[in-house]
């Protein structure tokens, strides 16, 4: 955290009471992470402090950069000409310039894979269901009729575009390169997946053994059937929310995930099957525990998605001598962690030991 950064989330402003409530509560969450020095709400219209006001409060805080990000999806008329002219960018950047203060604006929230884990969340919530209750295209026998028949057409199509990877992949590896194809609907994935000797045999015996199961994010957890892997005797876990992550990550200047993947590390993931689909800090610190002894899961599965570090995290995972399944390059995903375990799930609930391996 650099002391003197101020954060200003600036909403639109309404009549109705809900709008400033949900950005106090995002302040507040930012403000208890002690990120920045401090951390305040501002409005377009309507509603106060103003977008002026709130920049002067920070000047006369001592906030030396106050970096301004507008809480709206995607960039329009309000995030590109709007709120700049209610900033005064022009003037009002350089009268800040020249008492040592820097303004600073940021883009609108965009299409973050974190928005979409947060969409998927609130539709489970509104069927009344986890993501685990509802099907992800596997041909579990509790799936309704209906939702059958879309996944045997949908593997009819996919099947013959990515014949040549199955032909290439011992038979236990089948269900998963299916499956993640099927999550994803890119055939291209059937390429980039890589799966270790004994990883299948590795992640089936795990679960049919009772292992605990720690996610690197909420989304994988919320898209596993819990119900299914406690019959095993397994349980999910993710620290991410974790207190002590939050003060780690304060106090050592790093991730929340690098914070949540010490906690589960202290907490012992000997045996455990680790799954990794958003953040590649949380792989780099798993890779290094690993080295170090410090941890020796029965599987790793890593699918971060992104431009920096994703396919280097993935790539330290691979040298190591744990059984692993990772998405090779940038590409990747939560939910291609949730379709990889999902299929090992139906595999244990099978009884029927993998071969081919």
């Amino acid at each position: 955290m650099e002391n003197d950064i101020g954060l200003v989330i600036i909403g639109h402003g309404s009549k109705l009471p809900h709008n400033r409530k949900n950005l106090e509560k995002l302040a507040a969450i930012l403000r208890k992470r002690s990120q920045f020095k401090t951390v305040e709400i501002a409005f377009m219209v309507r509603n106060t402090p103003t977008i002026s006001e709130a920049i002067e409060d920070m000047a006369k805080k001592g906030v030396k950069k106050i970096v301004l990000v507008p809480a709206f999806l995607a960039p329009g008329v309000h995030t590109t000409q709007e709120i700049p002219e209610l900033i005064g960018m022009k003037d009002k950047e350089s009268q800040l310039t020249a008492k040592g203060i820097q303004l600073i604006y940021g883009e609108p929230l965009g299409s973050d894979e974190r928005i979409a884990d947060i969409i998927a969340e609130k539709a489970f919530k509104a069927m009344g269901k986890s993501g685990g209750d509802v099907p992800q295209g596997s041909a579990d026998e509790k799936m309704p009729a209906a939702a059958n028949q879309i996944y045997e057409k949908s593997m009819k199509l996919i099947r013959p575009q990515i014949q040549e990877a199955l032909k290439a992949a011992p038979k236990s590896q089948a269900a998963i390169i299916e499956r993640v194809v099927h999550t994803t609907a890119d055939p291209e994935f059937s390429k980039l997946l890589v799966i270790s000797d004994k990883a299948v045999q590795a992640g089936v015996d795990a679960i049919k053994a009772g292992a605990k199961v720690v996610t690197d994010v909420k989304m994988i957890k919320a898209g596993i059937n819990e119900a299914r892997l406690k019959k095993f005797g397994g349980k999910i876990l993710n620290y991410v929310d974790d207190k002590r992550a939050f003060q780690i990550a304060h106090e050592e200047s790093t991730t929340r995930s690098v914070a949540a993947m010490r906690l589960a590390i202290n907490d012992n993931i000997n045996d455990a099957i680790i799954l990794i689909g958003n953040a590649p800090t949380a792989a780099f610190e798993l890779a290094k525990a690993v080295k170090q002894g410090l941890a020796k899961p029965a599987l790793i599965v890593a699918t971060p998605v992104g431009y920096v570090g994703a396919a280097e995290s993935k790539e330290a995972i691979a040298e190591l001598s744990i059984p692993f399944i990772i998405v090779k390059g940038r590409k990747g995903g939560s939910t291609i962690a949730v379709a990889i375990f999902n299929a090992l799930l139906n595999m244990a609930e099978s009884s029927a030991a993998p071969k081919g391996d």
